[in-house]
């Protein structure tokens, strides 16, 4: 069993030290994509507030409407 632990420990080991040794050329960087997940989630999520800024008002209606319809439905559950 220790064997195992050590042998996936210096398995990781190495796979870290060849990714991050020596320094990366223009080539290497245009290849790399490693945060290019984080940078489209931003993205998205600055537009969908953007997009709640602007329709701030109508989105606001809408679910007054829903939230009134829910409360008169339920009401007439109820009776």
């Amino acid at each position: 069993m220790k064997e195992r632990v050590s042998g996936l420990i210096n398995n990781i080991k190495e796979k870290t030290d060849d990714r991050f040794s020596g320094l990366y050329g223009p080539d290497d960087l245009a290849c790399m994509e490693d945060g290019m997940g984080t940078v489209e989630v931003i993205l998205i999520i600055v537009v969908l507030i953007g997009l709640v800024l602007i329709f701030k008002k109508q989105i606001r209606a809408i679910v007054e409407t829903i939230m009134n319809k829910i409360s008169s439905d339920s009401d007439s559950v109820m009776s």
